[in-house]
């Protein structure tokens, strides 16, 4: 008989798996998706849906995060989880049949993907809960290190098979998580059984769901908006619509914390943050997030537009190969996650998240000594490296969260940690991308210009100096030639009088690339080293935690641990017992 603690640590690694799968596909199945229902991602209005279509799923996420965490302590962890699938998987069959085609198809394409964003929240939400309900306190590292490797595993495998079922049929691409969703409902609900303590009694908080959630998504809006450009300015940061969206998101997040302090039944509990180990290893979470997501897609973006065509790649062919050579990455955390979590749970989390986000801040410096025609050999042995520290810092940081919050709390304290990461995300992409963005647009129209008028084209370098850089670093994200985007968008009769060996020369893979590398390499060292910053800043939250502490309800430490691991112990025998009833 599987031990139940196995059978959730599966099931749960399942669903993560199937929605950190979905979280990166669209990245490099974008242009087969658009050239499917008959629109060009690059063209008029099409950007917006295609700004949607990347951050609408994570906005929506971030959002019902803590709001789904705190029902599931009221409601049961294992019903809304077992939710989670049924909604993702819903999700994924109306993507898979979207019937319209144009603007409209691009419309219900978003709104199906929010479908998946609430199962996948549902998801995220309560996995570690469940988790934490079935493994006793000195297993829950190892379990929770298991669980985000698959994420991990899942993210990278999302650019592979974007690139691969892309190619055959765009409709594949949402297909793919149909039969996972399938299973992992069915499983779910026959084998996944409630441990955690029920607050039944307890009244949903209304106006704090309220002011948190839209809070949250008018800040998320206006950041993601601050990445477009706005008149002649090439980002949007100073658009009226930008501003009233990010003050009015901060002013109802701040209120949010007014109302949690004055209802009887507040949607999260403000004082577990007066839980050292809790707030301490949630800003190291937060921090780390910020210093490391946005810079995954700056590594895309490398690839793609600059890396790989240089060494003969084609424009149509480097989405698949950028997740491809990413892989090291992923190695290394597959090598250290289960690993930390393991030892986490002998010596506890302090040491190792430390040095865990050490060891990211050593990768980002060396990432930033790199040319950019950098030998592969050096740059997966630092993707490795940064791999490894990210591994040795995400069990044991998110073991300890869960162990420093009382057993009733753990939906919300799930919920509020992943709130934060996923938030941490969206900040850290919008804050790479305009450090990108602003950098082009001071030096990448001059370097285009001289490099045109070295080729002769004199009367095409004014024009395709004011393109705006996001035109340029999209089309080379999404697998385009941005050379050929930027030609599309001058004066028909400026191309005309181009002559054929000029016009040879620049839509070759290799102009564009050196063109734009010495622009682009200076603005993606200085995020390179705000993120060693922040790993730094991570570090130093994370000695801050203490030392290990389980939070088993009252009492002293040793008797918390020894009262929890004991009720863990029985609820497990008790569950196996009535597994072996039914059988």
């Amino acid at each position: 008989m599987v031990s139940y603690k196995w059978v959730a640590l599966s099931n749960t690694t399942l669903g993560v798996l199937m929605a950190s799968i979905n979280s990166n596909i669209l990245l490099i199945s974008l242009p087969a998706i658009f050239n499917g229902i008959g629109l060009n991602p690059l063209s008029g209005n099409a950007f917006q849906y295609l700004l949607w279509l990347l951050f609408g799923y994570n906005i929506i996420t971030a959002t019902l995060l803590v709001t789904f965490g705190r029902l599931s302590d009221i409601f049961g962890r294992v019903r809304l989880y077992n939710m989670g699938f049924l909604v993702f998987t819903v999700g994924s069959v109306l993507l898979f049949l979207t019937p319209s085609t144009g603007t409209l198809g691009a419309t219900e394409l978003i709104l199906f993907r929010m479908v998946q964003a609430v199962g996948a929240a549902f998801l995220f939400s309560n996995s570690a809960a469940i988790l934490t309900d079935a493994f006793p306190h000195n297993e829950r590292g190892k379990a929770l290190g298991i669980n985000q490797v698959a994420a991990l595993v899942g993210s990278v495998l999302g650019l592979v098979l974007g690139g691969v079922l892309g190619a055959i049929d765009w409709r594949l691409v949402f297909l793919v998580s149909v039969p996972i969703g399938i299973i992992g409902t069915v499983w779910s609900y026959f084998k996944l059984k409630e441990l955690g303590r029920i607050q039944s009694k307890q009244r949903i908080d209304v106006y704090g769901n309220i002011t948190f959630a839209a809070g949250l998504t008018l800040l998320l809006i206006g950041v993601t908006y601050g990445m477009l450009p706005y008149g002649a300015s090439p980002m949007g940061w100073y658009s009226p619509f930008v501003v009233l969206s990010i003050i009015t998101g901060i002013a109802l997040i701040v209120m949010f914390f007014f109302i949690e302090k004055r209802v009887k039944s507040p949607m999260f509990k403000l004082e577990l943050f007066r839980i050292r180990m809790f707030s301490a290893a949630n800003l190291a979470g937060i921090l780390g997030a910020i210093g490391r997501s946005g810079v995954f897609i700056m590594l895309i973006i490398l690839l793609q537009g600059i890396w790989l065509p240089l060494h003969g790649y084609s424009y149509r062919s480097t989405p698949f190969w950028s997740g491809i050579y990413l892989v090291p990455m992923l190695i290394g955390f597959v090598v250290m996650g289960p690993l930390s979590g393991w030892l986490s749970d002998k010596y506890g989390a302090r040491l190792l998240a430390t040095t865990g986000m050490l060891i990211s801040a050593v990768a980002f410096i060396a990432l930033a000594a790199l040319p950019f025609n950098f030998s592969y050999t050096s740059f997966a042995v630092v993707l490795f490296v940064m791999g490894l520290g990210g591994g040795m810092f995400a069990a044991p940081n998110t073991a300890s969260i869960m162990n420093a919050v009382p057993p009733e709390e753990r939906g919300a304290a799930s919920g509020m940690r992943a709130t934060l990461q996923n938030t941490g995300s969206t900040l850290s992409i919008a804050i790479f991308f305009s450090i990108i963005i602003l950098g082009l647009a001071s030096s990448l129209p001059a370097a285009l210009s001289s490099s045109l008028s070295s080729l002769g084209a004199t009367h095409i370098a004014a024009d395709a100096g004011r393109i705006p850089p996001t035109t340029a670093l999209f089309s080379a994200f999404l697998g385009y030639n941005p050379v050929k985007t930027i030609l599309g968008q001058l004066p028909p009769n400026d191309t005309r009088n181009l002559s054929n060996s000029t016009i040879s020369e620049i839509t070759s893979k290799t102009w564009f690339p050196d063109a734009i590398a010495p622009s682009f390499m200076e603005s993606l060292d200085t995020a390179f080293y705000i993120g060693a910053v922040l790993s730094v800043l991570a570090a130093i939250a994370s000695v801050l935690r203490g030392r290990r502490y389980v939070n088993g309800g009252g009492g002293e430490m040793e008797k918390r641990i020894e009262k929890e691991e004991i009720e863990d112990e029985q609820r497990v025998l008790k569950m196996e017992k009535e597994l072996d009833y039914k059988q």
